[in-house]
C-alpha cells in the first residue's frame, strides 16, 4: 500500500501519445511540473505551438495529497475531454503532472461516448510512454541551539541521515534540516531531548 502522504508517484521527464479515431487526431503530452505557474507557461506555449488545432483539452494534479487539480474541455461538450484526462492521471496515481492533448478535427463528428474514450486513450498513451517514479515526501525542521551543544546535533545529524540545507554556527547556532516524512516524529523528538534545543 502506498501511504499517500509520504511517498508520491510522478512522472520524470515529457513523454508524448496519440490516438486517431474517424479521421480525427489526438496528440498527447504528459509533463512534470512543481506549481501552478508553470502550469500556466506550459499550457501558453502548446497553445501557440498548436494554434492550428480545434482544441487544446487538458488536466493536472500537484501535491503528494493529490488535492489540487483541474480539468479543462477547451470547447469540448462538457466532460468529455478534461476529466477523461484527469480519470487518467487517477487511475495511474500521478502527482505533479500536466498532460495535455490536442485534438485535430477530421471532420467526423465522435459523439460524447467516443470523445471520452479517445480523450482517455490519449491520455492513457502518453503515460503509458513515460517513466513513472515512486517519490519520498520530504520535510524541513529548523533547530536552534547553543554552540556548546554543535557535536551532539550534529551526531544526530548523521545517525538519521538528514540532509542539511542550510547552517549558521556562532554563540546561538541554526541548522535547517531536511528528511522524509516518515522519520518526522522521531527525528524531531530526539533533537527535543537535546536540552537546549529548539525545533520549529
Amino acid at each position: 500500500m502506498n501511504l499517500k502522504m509520504n511517498s508520491y508517484k510522478t512522472i520524470t521527464s515529457k513523454a508524448e501519445g496519440i490516438y486517431r479515431e474517424k479521421g480525427s487526431k489526438f496528440l498527447s503530452f504528459a509533463l512534470p511540473v512543481s506549481d501552478k505557474e508553470e502550469i500556466h507557461l506550459i499550457l501558453k506555449e502548446y497553445r501557440s505551438r498548436f494554434f492550428d488545432a480545434r482544441h487544446v483539452c487538458y488536466a493536472w494534479m500537484l501535491g503528494p495529497d493529490r488535492l489540487d487539480f483541474r480539468a479543462n474541455d477547451d470547447g469540448e461538450p462538457s466532460g468529455t475531454a478534461g476529466r477523461p484526462i484527469l480519470g487518467q492521471i487517477n487511475s495511474h496515481e500521478l502527482t505533479n503532472v500536466l498532460i495535455i492533448v490536442v485534438r485535430y478535427f477530421g471532420g467526423i463528428l465522435l459523439g460524447t461516448g467516443g470523445l471520452i474514450t479517445a480523450y482517455k486513450q490519449a491520455a492513457s498513451d502518453a503515460i503509458n510512454n513515460s517513466e513513472i517514479v515512486e517519490k519520498t515526501v520530504q520535510v524541513t525542521l529548523c533547530i536552534h541551539f547553543e554552540y556548546l551543544l554543535l557535536n551532539d546535533v550534529m551526531r544526530i545529524v548523521k545517525e538519521t541521515n538528514a540532509q542539511i540545507l542550510k547552517q549558521e554556527f556562532d554563540n546561538k547556532c541554526t541548522v535547517i534540516l531536511s528528511f522524509p516524512k516518515n522519520d518526522e516524529l522521531l527525528i524531531k523528538a530526539r533533537f527535543e531531548n537535546l536540552f537546549g534545543v529548539t525545533c520549529e
